[in-house]
């Protein structure tokens, strides 16, 4: 277990350096940069120039990543080129905001999916199971953007339950109006809530017909305990992965949900990075989503290993 972790940890670094040459390279070939930006079309050429200078964007592309890469080992993720702020404030500020959206929609998923996708399966081919098949098929064919247009079209405009948009609320705003985040929360939690509990259903319906459910029935062993001690764990093992895309899949489905409602989470300062061409914000923001997604997924793979060892690690 521990080469495996030193072996995965090792390869997840390199993971992150490969993503941040790379972001780092497509927004160095991208036309323009944050000079041309600030100054607009009003700019004269000289002013550009002189920005330009101001900001260090007139060295070298990778004489540039190499000091930001310098900073980062000494925990300093420099300053933002548009605003002059430290970076690592712009994050701060926003990552409560988007907590105020994954946290909630991560709960339902922990709670609904497992509690779903189980009773699905324990059920298998009764009305139930074929009722809660058919709402998690349509809804994961319904993509996370129109789902959101058409809830507001018909929750916020139509009937007016709820309000359409967080414009100019901060997280303190947020807390003050918890019902700005119902929509939203719902949105992100509509597809990974269909995927998991669609794995589960698969996987305990597959393991209770499985041949060692049946010899452990054949021994006398009381069904309670066949799906306590055999089915849940060998069905939830492979589960944890898909659980781990989920979290990540909620950091990802952010970008899009926080532009419908308006939000200023981490999801749409990435936005604003990449439109101000501003390469410092753009790179912490890069590394704090991969660094993100590798963490979630080398747990996901621990526990699907602890629950069920008898599944070989992938490597």
């Amino acid at each position: 277990m521990r080469a495996y972790v030193l072996r995965r940890s090792l390869l997840a670094l390199l993971q992150c350096l490969v993503v941040l040459v790379a972001v780092f390279a497509v927004g160095a070939l991208l036309p323009g940069d944050t000079a041309d930006v600030l100054r607009g079309e009003l700019g004269t050429p000289e002013q550009v120039a002189a920005l330009r200078q101001q900001l260090g964007l007139d060295e070298p592309a990778w004489t540039r990543f190499g000091h930001w890469l310098g900073h980062l080992f000494t925990g300093d993720l420099g300053h933002s080129l548009t605003t002059g702020l430290p970076v690592g404030d712009d994050i701060g500020r926003r990552s409560g905001v988007t907590l105020l959206l994954g946290v909630p929609a991560l709960i339902l998923v922990t709670v609904l999916a497992p509690l779903l996708g189980t009773v699905s399966g324990l059920r298998e081919g009764s009305r139930l199971d074929r009722a809660l098949n058919t709402v998690t098929v349509l809804l994961h064919a319904v993509p996370e953007f129109v789902l959101a247009l058409l809830l507001v079209a018909s929750v916020s405009l139509a009937a007016g339950l709820l309000p359409a948009t967080a414009v100019g609320m901060d997280t303190a705003g947020l807390l003050g109006e918890p019902s700005v985040l119902v929509l939203p929360v719902v949105v992100l939690t509509a597809r990974h809530l269909c995927d998991l509990a669609r794995q589960i259903r698969a996987g305990v319906a597959g393991e209770r017909h499985g041949p060692v459910a049946e010899h452990l029935r054949l021994l006398g062993v009381r069904e309670r305990t066949v799906v306590l001690r055999h089915v849940l764990p060998n069905a939830l093992g492979p589960a944890a992965q898909q659980y781990a895309r989920c979290v990540e899949g909620l950091l990802g489905g952010a970008v899009l949900v926080e532009a419908v409602f308006g939000f200023r989470g981490l999801g749409n300062g990435f936005v604003e990075a990449v439109q101000n061409r501003d390469l410092p914000q753009v790179q912490t923001y890069a590394l704090l989503f991969t660094g993100t997604a590798v963490v979630v997924n080398l747990a996901g793979d621990l526990v699907a290993h602890r629950l069920a060892p008898r599944r070989e690690m992938a490597p």
